[in-house]
C-alpha cells in the first residue's frame, strides 16, 4: 500500500470516529477527571491536611490512601479507554509492519517509563507525598529522568498511542492525544506548585539552621561573665 493510499484511508477512517458514542465521551470524561482530581485533592491536603487527619495524624497512611484511590482511578481510565476503541471503526491501513513495529515499540518504552519512574521515586514520590510533607531531599537525576523530564506522564502518552496504533484505531489515537494535551495542562499547575514546596523547604531549613547559630556579639559577652564569674568564685 503506497503512502497516498495509506492517507487516504486514513482521511476516510477518521471520518466515521463516533464522537457521540456515550463510550467515548466516558472515556474522555475519566482521562480529563484523573488529574484535575489528583491536583485539587492534593493541594487541598497541603493547606487543610484533611487526608492525615482523616488517618489521625499519619501523612505516610494519607498518601497511601491517595496512592491507591489514584491507582484506581487509573484502571478505570485505562478501561474505559479501551472500551471505547474496541467499539470504533478500525482503519486497516495501519495493520502494516513498520506501524504494528513502531506501536510495540512505543508500548514497550512508555512502560520502561512508567515502571522505572515508580521505581526510582517509590509509592509517596510517584503519588504525591510533597503535598503530604514526605520531601525527597535531593532531586532524582538518574535513569529515566536523565533522559526525559516528565517520564511517567509521557510514558503513559506512549503506552496510549501504542494501543492505539496496535488495535488499528483512529479513534484511539485522538484520544491519546488528548492524554497529552491534559497532562500538559496539569504540569503548568503541578511543576511550579512543587517547586514552591521545595522551597519553602528549603527556607525553612535555612531559618531554622540562622537561629541556631549564636550571633558574633553574645560571644565575647558570654566569654566575659564566663571570666568574671571564674575570678568572683577563686
Amino acid at each position: 500500500m503506497g503512502v497516498m493510499s495509506i492517507r487516504q484511508c486514513y482521511n476516510d477512517e477518521r471520518l466515521s470516529v463516533n464522537w457521540s458514542d456515550h463510550r467515548m465521551i466516558i472515556a474522555v470524561a475519566c482521562i480529563i477527571f484523573n488529574p484535575t482530581f489528583w491536583n485539587i485533592v492534593a493541594r487541598k491536603e497541603y493547606r487543610s491536611k484533611f487526608i492525615t487527619r482523616m488517618f489521625n495524624g499519619n501523612s505516610l497512611y494519607g498518601c497511601y490512601a491517595l496512592a491507591a484511590t489514584i491507582f484506581v482511578l487509573g484502571l478505570v481510565r485505562d478501561a474505559a479507554f479501551k472500551w471505547a476503541i474496541d467499539a470504533q471503526p478500525q482503519a486497516q491501513c495501519m495493520n502494516q509492519l513498520p506501524i504494528q513495529a513502531l506501536a510495540y515499540i512505543l508500548f514497550g518504552i512508555g512502560n520502561i517509563f512508567v515502571l522505572s519512574s515508580m521505581f526510582v521515586l517509590g509509592v509517596t514520590g510517584t503519588y504525591l507525598g510533597d503535598y503530604f510533607g514526605i520531601l525527597m531531599e535531593d532531586r532524582v537525576t538518574s535513569f529515566p529522568f536523565n533522559v526525559n523530564e516528565n517520564p511517567m506522564y509521557n510514558g503513559t502518552v506512549m503506552i496510549f498511542l501504542g494501543t492505539a496504533m496496535w488495535s488499528l484505531s483512529p479513534a484511539g489515537i485522538y484520544l491519546a492525544l488528548i492524554v497529552h494535551f491534559v497532562y500538559r495542562i496539569a504540569l503548568k499547575f503541578e511543576g511550579p506548585f512543587t517547586t514552591q514546596i521545595y522551597m519553602k523547604r528549603d527556607s525553612d531549613r535555612a531559618a531554622a539552621s540562622k537561629a541556631s547559630v549564636p550571633s558574633k556579639a553574645s560571644v565575647p559577652t558570654q566569654a566575659k561573665k564566663s571570666g568574671r564569674n571564674t575570678k568572683k568564685d577563686l
